[in-house]
């Protein structure tokens, strides 16, 4: 599989080539994006909360046992390998649907039911959290990358020889990551990485901004 902003990229050879293929468990598409992989892990986690549904809908368990369960069987399922994403507000989008999926099924809330976000999670008595969670995950990752300075190390700062392509360029994971964290450059944030304790506390601090944020908005 040749990965390539154009496709069916090669030496000159003919050979056969894949549109995507799975390894360790991710799968890896020819146009390098993450999309497939998310979407994929968002389907595997509905197919096994249906299969825990009698679990996690009992009315007998309590809320939090129930939530206990959720976070521990099926949102491991669809975080996994999070901490590489490009999380474009699509895909945000589409993560915090999913999480509200879970909710509204676990209290058997039909579609029909004209019942908002916020009145779901009154009565789950808990908050959206499932994105603050991917982005702690994400800020550790880069974190511990970038003081270990290993081949990770070199291959997320590193410069490619080139010009670039026209249009406008692809968001990368640390574009984002900067974005929910306030910070103008990825320079300046990776930067703040050596300093761990800095660092996690920055994070958690530009994280609650932007929960404290969204509430205003709502």
């Amino acid at each position: 599989m040749v990965i390539s902003r154009r496709p069916n990229l090669n030496a000159g050879t003919k050979l056969k080539q894949r549109d995507s293929f799975k390894y360790l468990g991710t799968i890896i598409t020819q146009d390098g994006k993450n999309h497939t992989e998310i979407k994929a892990r968002i389907a595997q986690a509905k197919t096994n909360f249906q299969k825990m549904k009698p679990l996690l809908t009992n009315n007998k368990i309590t809320i939090t046992t129930r939530k206990r369960a959720l976070q521990c069987y099926i949102e491991p399922i669809l975080m996994y390998g999070c901490e590489a994403w490009t999380i474009t507000i699509e895909i945000q989008k589409k993560i915090e649907a999913t999480e509200m999926w879970f909710f509204r099924c676990r209290l058997r809330v039909p579609w029909t039911a004209r019942k908002t976000n916020e009145e779901v999670l009154k009565e789950t008595e808990t908050t959206r959290s499932l994105m603050n969670r991917i982005q702690r995950r994400q800020a550790k990752f880069v974190g511990h990358i970038m003081r270990r300075e290993g081949l990770e190390n070199l291959v997320t700062t590193g410069r490619m020889e080139g010009k670039k392509s026209r249009g406008r360029q692809r968001e990368k994971m640390l574009d984002g990551m900067t974005s929910w964290m306030g910070t103008k450059r990825v320079t300046d944030a990776l930067s703040e990485t050596w300093d761990r304790e800095s660092w996690n506390e920055g994070h958690d601090r530009q994280r609650q901004g932007a929960r404290h944020l969204m509430r205003m908005m709502i």
